[in-house]
């Protein structure tokens, strides 16, 4: 009988530790599902900002270290391979984006292009639906990371080599540029 009581609480210590492992897993993989999502994205923002720059360069051929920005945080995103790399390149292109916006202030002509126009919506567009898909990228990653932190998992997670990790947050400058208040003038 005593063996018996035994083993079963081996068997039960051996399913909850597989239990635990499995659930580790399926929560790393349900967030590098959630950063494909963002990815998918990302990469239709950085073909369309192509698309933009050219309509820009038509009308402000002098204004080339944006253009060359853009260029290059497109460059920087396509040659990563990390998610801390592609979060970089999306916080560049979005530094570069607020330029090529602020220089259609200065051109009147190119403020009333319609492919500009145009293009302007479809980013607006993407820009809804990355800032969705990173809102649940960052809640998977917090159901990851605090996996990761609670007993018994955490002792898992020890033996197993599994990372806490970094969420897609804005780059500073360009958190409190969204914080502000438009400005509004009549």
């Amino acid at each position: 009988m005593t063996a018996l009581i035994v083993i079963g609480i081996i068997a039960i210590c051996i399913i909850s530790f597989v239990a635990m492992y499995n659930n580790l897993i399926k929560l790393r993989n349900k967030r590098e599902n959630a950063f494909a999502d963002i990815d998918t994205q990302l990469q239709l923002r950085f073909d369309l900002v192509d698309n933009l720059v050219s309509t820009v360069k038509g009308y402000a051929k002098h204004e080339k270290d944006t253009l060359t920005q853009v260029i290059a945080a497109r460059q920087g995103f396509m040659n990563s391979n990390t998610v801390e790399g592609k979060i970089d390149a999306n916080n560049q292109l979005t530094s570069a984006l607020k330029t090529i916006f602020a220089l259609a202030e200065s051109y009147p002509e190119l403020k009333a292009n319609q492919n500009f126009m145009s293009l302007q919506s479809e980013l607006s567009d993407i820009e809804n639906k990355i800032a969705s898909a990173r809102r649940y990228f960052n809640a998977t990653t917090r159901e990851y990371n605090t996996s990761l932190e609670t007993f018994p998992s955490n002792m898992i997670a020890g033996m197993f080599g599994f990372q806490k990790w970094e969420f897609f947050e804005l780059d500073k400058e360009t958190a409190s540029e969204v914080k502000k208040a438009p400005k509004v003038e009549f």
